[in-house]
This record gives structure tokens, C-alpha cells and sequence, in this order.
């Protein structure tokens, strides 16, 4: 891997930063978030230093409290915390990829034919409508507006008809790509790839070389595009759950 390219750690970073918690509590060597209906990204505790048995039950305690599962995000280099929570009946949940390029290289792509595509703020209604009908609703609608940094939604449109929305935000001149929708009947038109490069366009537009995207190993439409768009693979991380 290149000299200049993002790594995982930062990666995290720039995820919880475009895509935030509606508050974060550090307690011992946690750190604890309340997702309010936002997902797992806003909702999983995640290690700030090493962990020990006798460190689970406050942080499980605290998410009980707050409405939320047992859920905790474990990334690269956190076996010991993977294994702990193995052997005390957590569950391995959505595997997920972290992809990376500099923006002008996507870019500097072809445009793929007859999808057109807009940088918009704020999205419109039938953006949130397809975002709903992807299982994106309200609470992560409100993720989205809590970004505190450049923030834009994408609109894609296949000749005449919609194709696509998403939501990109900025941490630290990279640009991460979330809440990607594509309509059922327009995939594979290269709509994923149109907004892919309008997210490029408009990152370099606010001075972020890097354009990022995350998404779970087991979305092969996805993967194949974000590795048919040259992006590199610079990490991993998954949850790992308690059925209560």
C-alpha cells in the first residue's frame, strides 16, 4: 500500500465523525454511544484502551439503560476484545469493508452513460422516500443532520427517471460516502458508479482529496463497484452482538 493512503485507523475516525452518535460517553475504557434509532455505526461501544472481563458489565449496563442491545464494534487489531466477548455468547454481526482512492481519480472517470447526477442540500422529498424504502428512515435521517462538518446528499437520475441518493460528509480531507440507495429496477446502469464520482466532484469542490465508502462484505454489488472504481481495500471491522 501506497504512502499517502488513509489507513483504517484514521478511517474509523473519519466514520464516526461523518457519521455521528446523537452523544458519546467515555467511561473506563469505553467509548459509549447513543445511537437514538441511527444504526449500529451510532450505537456499538467501541475499546479506547485494553479490555478485561471485569470492564463488560458497566458498559453493558449503560446500553441497557439507554434502550440499546449489547453491541460492540470491534476493529482491526482487537482480537483479545473479539475473543472476550466470543466466549461470553456475543455473536459476529455485518462484517463490514472500508474502501478508499483519491478523489480526482474517480473524478477523471467516464461518466457513465445517460445517468446524471446532483450535489444537493438539503435532500429533497423523494430522496427520503427512497432512503425509506432502503430501510433508511427518521433516525438516521437525524445522523445526517447532526454532521457538523461539509455535508451533501447525491442525486442520481437514470435519462428522466430516479436512480439513486446517498449522503457524503467530510472529516479531515476525506470525504466518506453513506446511505447509499439504488432503485431496484435501475441497478446495474452504472448509477452506483455515477454517484460515486459526483461524490468525488464534490469533495475536491471542498478540498478533500480522499473520497471513502464503507459497506458489509456480504454486498457483492457493492464490493465489485467500489473495486471496479480502483478504490483500495485498507480495512475491516464487525459487531458483535448478545441476543437478549
Amino acid at each position: 500500500m501506497s504512502a499517502g493512503v488513509p489507513q483504517a485507523a484514521q478511517l474509523y475516525e473519519v466514520v464516526a465523525q461523518t457519521w455521528p452518535a446523537a452523544a458519546c460517553e467515555d467511561r473506563g475504557p469505553w467509548c459509549l454511544r447513543e445511537g437514538q434509532g441511527g444504526g449500529k455505526r451510532v450505537s456499538a461501544a467501541t475499546a479506547r484502551a485494553p479490555v478485561s472481563e471485569a470492564d463488560l458489565p458497566e458498559a453493558e449496563a449503560w446500553m441497557r439503560a439507554h434502550g440499546q442491545p449489547c453491541l460492540f464494534q470491534i476493529r482491526q487489531g482487537e482480537e483479545a476484545l473479539d475473543d472476550l466477548l466470543a466466549a461470553r455468547g456475543y455473536g459476529v454481526v455485518d462484517p463490514v469493508n472500508m474502501y478508499v482512492a483519491p478523489a480526482a481519480t474517480l473524478a477523471s472517470l467516464p461518466q457513465p452513460p445517460k445517468v446524471h447526477t446532483y450535489t444537493i442540500w438539503e435532500p429533497l422529498q423523494i430522496q427520503y422516500v427512497a432512503w425509506a424504502r432502503g430501510g433508511i428512515g427518521p433516525g438516521r435521517w437525524a445522523v445526517m443532520d447532526r454532521v457538523a462538518g461539509p455535508r451533501t446528499s447525491i442525486l442520481a437520475r437514470y435519462g428522466i427517471q430516479k436512480g439513486a441518493t446517498a449522503f457524503a460528509a467530510i472529516h479531515e480531507g476525506i470525504a466518506m460516502v453513506h446511505a447509499v440507495e439504488v432503485e431496484p429496477d435501475q441497478r446495474r446502469k452504472g448509477i452506483g458508479r455515477g454517484v460515486m464520482q459526483e461524490a468525488a466532484r464534490w469533495a475536491l469542490t471542498q478540498d478533500a482529496p480522499q473520497i471513502a465508502v464503507v459497506c458489509t462484505k456480504d454486498n457483492a454489488g457493492a464490493n465489485g463497484l467500489y473495486a471496479s472504481l480502483g478504490m483500495t481495500l485498507v480495512g475491516q471491522y464487525h459487531y458483535r452482538m448478545k441476543e437478549e
